[in-house]
């Protein structure tokens, strides 16, 4: 009796077409299989993720206008940006927003994730409660911080004010030092929430016995997080720590909404002058060769991440 593959045996049984015998053997191929599985969200991705990509690569080294075709032009909009005094003072404010809110976010949220991975009553609705800022859309929280640093209407002077603390509003958004701390403020009450579910998890994932062989051996509190807690955790921070400085690097509609950029660009970022440049300055080259300048950033904190996801196995 011969032997017949799942396929050809369905097919006999109901009296269908007998189908080529590579083509049953390509159909048992679990490789091929799952390559035609993923095809469709494959096709999504290129269309959607990579020709946007590509093209935005493309337009940085050309002089396309709004409605016009543009000429290829090489590294000249690369040049004209590094002599713009404004594309320096955007790369200034690009490095000092993120690196700040990073930096804090990764520690608000790692002492956060800490208080919360102890037993305590209404543990649940806690955990709950930190995830609304980042479940919030970004425009409504951002459209909310606008409010409190509003010039006039602001309630945080308004508090002040009342409690004696100062004698006048605060001017959030008119100074740049000011507007610059401003956005950093919002961009960490956003992004806490990430840093603390991510090593929520990973805290959760540490053996308790380890602790209590630490703290037969005399450990204090201080030693258990250095010797135990921190290395155990480590993998995990360096990705949430990846993901959060592609997202803070790249930040657009917390600024965008707060202050465009202002006051005299002194929280433009390179999201937002690249947008203002392409959108409503009309210059789609010179806007995508600003956003371009994200590129080897971004690819560098994916190298320092996975070197240390290296290290650690």
């Amino acid at each position: 009796m011969r032997d017949l593959s799942p396929v050809q045996s369905v097919a006999e049984k109901r009296g269908w077409p007998q189908p080529p015998v590579g083509f049953s053997r390509l159909m048992e191929s679990r490789t091929f299989l799952g390559f035609l599985l993923v095809m469709p969200a494959e096709a999504i991705l290129l269309i959607f993720l990579a020709y946007p990509f590509v093209l935005g690569l493309w337009l940085g080294f050309t002089d396309t206008l709004v409605g016009g075709k543009g000429e290829f032009i090489g590294f000249d909009n690369y040049v004209s940006l590094l002599k713009d005094s404004t594309f320096w003072l955007v790369t200034y404010n690009t490095f000092f927003y993120t690196i700040i809110a990073v930096i804090l976010k990764a520690i608000l949220g790692f002492a956060l994730a800490i208080v919360l991975n102890r037993d305590f009553k209404a543990k649940g609705l806690v955990r709950a409660i930190i995830l609304l800022p980042w479940i919030i859309p970004t425009a409504l929280s951002a459209i909310v911080f606008w409010w409190l640093y509003d010039s006039t209407f602001s309630a945080i002077s308004w508090s002040l004010i009342k409690l004696g603390l100062i004698s006048s509003r605060i001017d959030f958004l008119g100074d740049p030092n000011n507007a610059r701390l401003s956005l950093i403020a919002a961009n960490v009450w956003r992004g806490i929430p990430f840093f603390t579910i991510g090593l929520l998890a990973g805290l959760q994932t540490i053996t308790p016995t380890l602790y209590e062989a630490a703290a037969i051996d005399g450990a204090g509190s201080w030693a258990k997080f250095r010797r135990i807690t921190l290395p155990m955790v480590a993998p995990l921070l360096a990705v949430v720590t990846t993901f959060s400085t592609i997202w803070t690097f790249g930040d657009f509609q917390l600024v965008w909404v707060i202050t465009k950029g202002g006051p005299a660009n002194a929280t433009h970022l390179f999201g937002t002058l690249s947008f203002q440049r392409a959108i409503p300055g009309g210059h789609f080259g010179e806007g995508a060769a600003i956003s371009n300048f994200i590129l080897p950033i971004l690819v560098l904190c994916v190298l320092i991440s996975f070197k240390y996801l290296r290290r650690e196995d």
